[in-house]
């Protein structure tokens, strides 16, 4: 690789990794921001939940801005929208600023994501795209990880409002550094699709909304179920309306094409489990083995050492070894591991964990890169805005469905097995106990010499309760392995 095409993806994976560590970095100082701003339950899941909205429903209209105005320039726009978002709660902190914030950022972050994955396919030769391409998707899938090591540092010494401020510092050197990269674009870019563009974010929206609202609210609450119903009818709008389209936003057809269908649902089956397993796993680590936020976080990183090491070496398999074997084989190594990670127990040490951990990060280490290298380079090169947007897409429905699954087997598992046991708890302990491992923890503090057993009970539902959802994702994943031995091409 050439200095400069060294130097554009040096700034495109530090660009990613700052959008995709800003998702998960707020997970692990919720209990902080609930406490300074007087945030409810329902407001905190927001202050999560909105970046991720406003991110899915706008990858797609943004990648085609992308390859119709520049992709350099739409980074650097959507960079500064990020630190705008970023910085708002360095000036005001009531809990509707901060949500609000989190919807600036995350459109910020859906102009940049598409723009830093374009960028690289665009601007390197064959002969290195697959290896810079393998970097980018590392750096992308470790980015969560990242991001709640860092916030637990800085919540360790310093306010949670400190992580706004670095991601706001971030950005405005990220904006300088882009400036020094070349830019690309569409050479004949055509009209831009305004009413696909309108859809899709009504169908990625609305599902995304309808999926995240699920666990809270129940999966039958009328919000939940016209978000969801009234997202997949506006997606199969979206079908339909780009089939007949003469310059449609996403050419659907590509879809027909199987490296670029497989690597579309590849990522969507990874990012399914992964966001998953963390909404179990770091509860399991700081509510079971009594982790602090940090040491949680830290405990994470077999998964983010292995996968950056596969990244930088997987993607010159793909010259020897097909898509259908290392798709397959990766998203069977990650069923595995969740099998393992649901026998996981009171009992067990960090070692046993890690190790569980280890067998994910090669899953993803295996078949991430190969998955976005089967989608970018299957779609025409005036596309690769809109194709780096479906890459980042199914990897964010993917997340949403991975949290809210796990999520409501778990809420359903726990309340069945604690439920005897609240019955003989008064009010309003009883709806602590029930509501989460977290709060009936609280309740067992004060409850003088009957709290041990309360906690070991709450503990034991919480257990079942995490197995199942771990045995649920599993079962998606070897299903998802399956399919992928049939579907994806036997050649590369």
């Amino acid at each position: 690789m050439t200095r400069s095409q060294l130097w554009l993806l040096v700034v495109a994976c530090a660009s990613v990794s700052a959008v995709i560590a800003a998702m998960a970095a707020l997970n692990t100082a919720l209990p902080d921001i609930a406490v300074d701003t007087g945030a409810t339950q329902s407001e905190l899941t927001w202050i999560v939940d909105g970046y991720t909205l406003a991110l899915a429903a706008l990858l797609l209209p943004a990648g085609a801005l992308g390859d119709r105005f520049g992709r350099r320039g739409i980074l650097v726009v959507g960079l500064v929208v990020f630190g705008l978002g970023s910085a708002l709660p360095l000036l005001t902190d009531g809990p509707t600023w901060v949500i609000v914030s989190r919807g600036v950022a995350g459109v910020g972050a859906a102009l940049v994501m598409p723009a830093t994955l374009s960028l690289i396919t665009t601007g390197f030769p064959p002969e290195h795209r697959a290896r810079a391409i393998g970097i980018w998707a590392g750096v992308a899938a470790s980015g969560a990880v990242v991001g709640m090591i860092v916030s637990g540092v800085i919540l360790e010494y310093a306010s949670w409002k400190l992580i706004f401020g670095g991601f706001a510092i971030a950005s405005v050197a990220l904006v300088a550094i882009a400036l020094t990269i070349p830019s690309s674009r569409a050479e004949n870019p055509g009209r831009f699709d305004f009413g696909g563009s309108i859809l899709a974010i009504a169908a990625i929206g609305l599902f995304v909304l309808g999926v995240m609202e699920g666990p809270h609210r129940g999966w039958l609450d009328p919000l939940t179920l016209s978000a969801v119903t009234i997202g997949l009818v506006a997606a199969a709008g979206f079908v339909f309306t780009e089939l007949r389209a003469a310059e449609p936003l996403l050419d659907m057809r590509l879809f027909t094409n199987r490296a670029f269908g497989v690597g579309a649902a590849c990522l969507n089956l990874q990012f399914l489990a992964g966001f998953g397993m963390f909404f179990l796993i770091v509860q399991y680590f700081q509510l079971i083995l009594g982790y602090s936020p940090l040491m949680a976080s830290v405990a994470l990183t077999p998964i983010f050492a292995v996968v950056m090491v596969l990244s930088f070496t997987v993607p010159a398999l793909l010259r020897w070894i097909s898509l259908r074997v290392l798709i397959s084989l990766g998203l069977g190594l990650i069923g595995v591991s969740l099998i393992l990670i649901g026998i996981l127990d009171a009992e067990s040490s960090y070692l046993d964990a890690a190790l569980t951990m280890l067998l994910t990060g090669i899953g993803f280490g295996l078949c991430t890169a190969p998955a976005t290298h089967a989608i970018v380079t299957n779609t025409p090169e005036d596309q690769q805005g809109v194709a780096s947007a479906v890459n980042d897409a199914t990897r964010e429905i993917g997340a949403a469905i991975g949290v809210a699954a796990a999520g409501s087997v778990l809420a359903a598992a726990y309340g069945n097995r604690i439920a005897p046991t609240a019955e003989t708890i008064p009010e309003p302990a009883r709806g602590a106990v029930e509501d989460s491992l977290a709060a009936a923890l609280q309740v067992a503090e004060k409850a003088g010499t009957q709290g041990e057993q309360l906690a070991t009970l709450a503990k034991d539902a919480f257990l079942e309760g995490m197995q199942h959802a771990s045995f649920a994702l599993a079962a998606i994943l070897l299903v998802g392995a399956v399919g992928a031995v049939f579907w994806a091409p036997p050649r590369t």
